[in-house]
């Protein structure tokens, strides 16, 4: 799957990277929670996302039902969270911009692959491959068997994810973590959002085809 040495294949996490998802995640959670008879703190759930679904439920939920209420929860997603959830400013044009360069973009996301190719395919946004269920190290995996020398991503855990597939972690303080966690964790480069990601990948374009001359 090789591109071409100017223009690589780019990973893109999803949940407050490319959407933001907070609207519909809220949505979620509290119809779970009126279906359960357990409070969750929708509201501050959100504040928190990134990790996969089970760490989350762990707060609210006893051990031997999280199975259950996770797999409850994947179940009305998409009645909940699909419409509401946005696209983040610059997400289409930061794909657009990678594939414009004859490059390949991915999405390599913790959430539930299903859902999140009803995200994408609501918000118009069509990647090469989207790849599910992988937090944190593990997203190296897809990562490397898709040849992606750049992740972009809003997560410390993104950060552990690039570098632990060689590639270079791009990270937005769009997420959960601030600009000073993501440059503690080795993040390579920090943009403000993804509005600023297509004049970064010329630059960043431009160095390579420089080091390769």
């Amino acid at each position: 799957m090789a591109s071409h040495p100017s223009a690589p294949t780019v990973g893109f996490d999803l949940d407050m990277t490319l959407i933001d998802s907070r609207p519909g995640i809220r949505a979620a959670y509290r119809a779970l929670s009126a279906e359960s008879g357990v409070w969750i703190d929708a509201d501050l759930a959100v504040t928190r996302l990134g990790p996969p679904l089970e760490q989350e439920l762990a707060h609210w939920f006893p051990a031997d039902r999280i199975q259950e209420m996770g797999d409850r929860y994947r179940e009305i997603y998409p009645t909940y969270a699909i419409e509401p959830t946005l696209a983040m400013p610059g997400a289409k044009d930061a794909i657009q911009a990678v594939r414009a360069a004859g490059g390949r973009a991915v999405v390599v996301t913790a959430k539930h692959e299903p859902n999140a190719k009803l995200h994408l395919a609501h918000l118009g946004m069509e990647p090469d491959a989207v790849i599910g269920w992988l937090w944190a190290e593990a997203k190296a995996e897809a990562l490397r068997e898709h040849g992606a020398s750049v992740y972009v991503g809003d997560h410390t855990g993104d950060v552990r994810g690039a570098r632990t597939a060689g590639a270079l972690a791009v990270s937005l303080p769009t997420g959960p973590c601030d600009a000073d966690e993501l440059r503690a964790a080795g993040a390579d480069v920090v943009l403000p959002d993804l509005t600023a990601f297509p004049a970064w990948w010329d630059a960043y374009r431009a160095g390579r085809a420089a080091d390769l001359a």
